[in-house]
């Protein structure tokens, strides 16, 4: 998340949510990327990220190749580096969503093309885009915006609190002893001047809070650790408890998939305070608006 600065988050918001307007009027094509192509590598499953892109670049006139990695020379052991070089030469833009992060890292080591990051076990920016265009559609402005993250510091939560300290809001993370968010991005929050405050009680970082947000409690690739995973944050659901502790006008988000009566309540999802749908179609638009800065 720390590769994008304030000023360019802000464009990118911004662009995209003229994007939102104009689709709502109507207005879906356009023809800003025609013949540009963008490749998606997914190691993992995706309904929001893979859909989102897709469309994203279709409606900006480009085109879009989804392949799985054992679509590729990758799954039968062609290296990273010779990979990227050759897609390079082939497409505009390359999306991956992977198990490491250091697999991003490597290919865009090697691509001469922007590289994006689809979701990795330690970030999805992505995702935090959508997160602050819906959080400034409800709050107008983002500085001094108090969001707590309730549940796992996991890879969403992490490009969370990148979100948070370059556009100048403040984070609390609930979370159990062992689950906390990754220190190096705690640490670089700080030096941006957020404090990044964790603690293992979920009143105490919704209290008075302006958002609420959430992810699952088993993520892909920790399926084999769900038993205790579920034990662990059995204390960790945003309930209706929970938004009595925060702000009035409080807002509740979650990436998606959300697993009813555990991370969040069936109420608290369909309760006005919900704003996880448009959250998700927000990814179509903060999606598009990369591509456009990245690729116009």
């Amino acid at each position: 998340m720390f590769d994008l600065s304030r000023v360019e988050i802000e464009a990118i918001l911004k662009t995209a949510e003229g994007l939102r307007t104009e689709r709502k009027e109507g207005k879906r094509t356009s023809n800003a990327l025609e013949g540009k192509s963008l490749a998606l590598i997914f190691e993992k499953p995706s309904t929001r990220t893979r859909v989102s892109f897709e469309v994203a670049m279709l409606e900006l006139g480009g085109n879009v190749l989804s392949l799985n990695r054992n679509e590729l020379q990758l799954g039968r052991g062609e290296r990273i580096r010779e990979t990227a070089k050759v897609f390079s030469s082939y497409v505009d833009a390359v999306m991956i969503r992977a198990f490491q992060h250091s697999t991003i890292q490597e290919f865009a080591r090697y691509a001469s093309i922007p590289v994006i990051n689809g979701l990795s076990d330690l970030e999805h920016p992505c995702q935090t885009l959508a997160d602050l265009m819906t959080m400034k559609s409800y709050k107008n402005s983002l500085a001094g915006v108090k969001v707590a993250w309730i549940g796992d510091g996991n890879n969403v939560c992490n490009s969370l609190i990148g979100g948070c300290a370059i556009t100048g809001m403040e984070i609390s993370v609930a979370c159990p002893k062992g689950y906390e968010p990754d220190a190096k991005i705690v640490k670089r929050a700080a030096e941006l001047g957020c404090e990044v405050n964790i603690t293992e009680d979920a009143e105490e970082a919704a209290t008075d809070a302006d958002v609420l947000s959430t992810d699952v409690w088993v993520s892909m690739g920790d399926e084999d650790e769900t038993k205790s995973r579920k034990n662990a944050f059995k204390e960790y659901q945003i309930n209706e408890d929970l938004i009595q502790a925060a702000k009035e006008d409080v807002i509740v988000m979650h990436c998606m998939p959300v697993h009813v009566g555990e991370e969040m309540t069936e109420e608290v999802i369909n309760s006005d305070k919900s704003v996880i749908f448009e959250q998700a179609e927000n990814r179509l638009h903060a999606q598009k608006a990369l591509m456009l800065t990245l690729l116009n």
